[in-house]
């Protein structure tokens, strides 16, 4: 199985297609990725920094423990963190 960041950097040159396929691989690893993947968001930029996003949103619910401590421990992330926190719960709701 690929790691976090053999999947992040084949981001780099992805079209929509791959975009996607690599976002379901991340999704498929799960709650193990999430400490990195809460890292890497706070790093990230452009297509990676997106696809990030949308993982943690649809990894759902046990994301959100490892947001609000990122958000306590970095408050220029702070904003970032609440914003996903809001979408997790807002999608589950639905």
């Amino acid at each position: 199985m690929e790691t976090v960041n053999e999947i992040l950097s084949k981001l780099d040159n992805a079209d929509n297609v791959t975009k996607n396929e690599l976002e379901n691989k991340l999704v498929k690893i799960g709650s193990s990725a999430l400490p990195q993947l809460v890292d890497q968001l706070q790093v990230v930029r452009g297509i990676k920094r997106g696809v990030v996003a949308m993982t943690l949103i649809r990894i759902g619910n046990a994301s959100v423990k490892y947001l609000e401590k990122a958000a306590h421990d970095n408050k220029d992330f702070e904003w970032v963190a609440e914003y996903l926190i809001r979408e997790i719960k807002c999608s589950q709701a639905a």
